[in-house]
């Protein structure tokens, strides 16, 4: 008779400590909000260069701060500092373009008359049915357009500018993250999966899967794009394209993105260059784009990752996009790794069923099976 009572207390203090659990947690995501994206790429980071870390402890003989911070150096020197004079390149090279477009428009009625030679009767019909054919009104569209560009380019330069305070202290909060999470994220992980309210197997399987994830978002996406960019931009320093900086990183930008992929930026290249009259430069960026830069991909992506990680296209596509109007350029990454995980989650479930459907079936028919899988029972 007293037993009852005391299971009765016991649930009330386990449901009243983890309605606790659940309110800290939110006020703890709460407080780091501002330091998501930071904390998201510093664990990122962390994952993929945890090779990195280990091969300099063993060189350290074991000394894991020294070897924490000489992997959080190296990264800076090799991805960091890099990135930063990337960046302020295509910056002052999107300025360029946009003040060279200004000063000397586009002569449009010569470009014109060229494409509409080009066209059949009936796509020269539609043309002189439709409003294009004013190559005034066009021009006066361009120009409209570029006025408003170069006013986008120069007000994201003043945010950039005015943020700066907020952009060195996320860069220094994720440095600093980075360098615990290399020296301590096995600990973190292991201590993780111990507090999953879940079964340890089940645990295990959705760690591995979220690495292989990672692993295939970052190499095998992060790293084919930056390849088809480097791809795209020499392809443009030879044909003598202006501003082929900046157009090889939006290549490797479009690559990140399913579907679209960096086709979006050669293959207009190719295409306006053949207009205006530069045709081995135009055929030659077609030819280099259709034969080398898509090719990277099938190429380069086994090589890295080893094996598919079963994400349709169509999902990867749909994610990104959402994770980019949602939280920005890191949904790029973001995206794929949510997608990635709920695939895998399902999954997981969905083989546990299996599992436990063909064991008791197994248990019905009087069958066992051992750990090397061997049947014995009644037949």
């Amino acid at each position: 008779m007293t037993v009852q009572p005391t299971t009765r207390t016991e649930e009330l203090q386990q449901t009243s400590f983890m309605t606790i659990l659940v309110v800290v947690s939110l006020l703890m995501a709460v407080i780091v909000l501002p330091f998501a994206q930071p904390l998201l790429w510093a664990a990122l980071a962390a994952i993929m260069f945890q090779p990195l870390y280990r091969y300099t402890l063993r060189q350290m003989k074991g000394r894991r701060n020294p070897a924490a911070g000489v992997s959080l150096l190296t990264i800076f020197i090799v991805v960091l500092v890099p990135a930063a004079w990337i960046t302020s390149m295509v910056i002052e090279q999107a300025f360029v373009l946009m003040e060279t477009l200004q000063q000397q428009p586009i002569n449009l009625a010569v470009v014109y008359d060229r494409v509409y030679g080009m066209l059949p009767q009936f796509a020269q019909n539609a043309v002189d049915r439709s409003e294009w054919a004013n190559v005034t009104m066009v021009q006066a569209r361009l120009q409209e357009l570029l006025a408003q560009s170069a006013g986008v380019i120069a007000s994201q330069a003043v945010l950039i500018g005015s943020g700066a305070l907020s952009f060195f202290l996320s860069l220094g909060v994720g440095l600093y993250v980075m360098f615990f999470l290399l020296r301590d994220g096995e600990r973190i992980g292991r201590r993780i999966m111990n507090a999953v309210p879940v079964e340890r197997s089940i645990a295990e399987r959705l760690a591995e899967r979220f690495l292989g994830i990672v692993r295939a978002t970052i190499k095998g996406t992060g790293v084919v794009a930056l390849v088809q960019g480097a791809l795209g931009w020499i392809s443009l320093l030879i044909a003598g394209v202006p501003s082929a900086l900046l157009f090889g990183v939006l290549m490797a930008i479009f690559a990140l993105v399913p579907v679209i992929g960096a086709g979006a930026v050669w293959l207009p290249a190719g295409l306006w260059l053949l207009i205006v009259g530069d045709t081995w430069q135009g055929i030659f960026i077609l030819l280099f784009g259709l034969i080398v830069i898509s090719s990277a991909d099938n190429v380069l992506r086994p090589i890295l990752v080893g094996r598919d990680t079963g994400i349709p296209d169509w999902i990867i596509l749909v994610t990104t996009l959402g994770g980019i109007s949602l939280v920005g350029f890191s949904g790029i990454v973001l995206g794929p790794l949510v997608a990635g995980l709920f695939l895998a989650s399902w999954s997981i479930l969905r083989e546990q069923r299996e599992e436990d459907e063909l064991s008791v079936q197994e248990e019905s028919d009087g069958i066992n099976v051992d750990s090397s899988g061997h049947a014995s029972g009644r037949a």
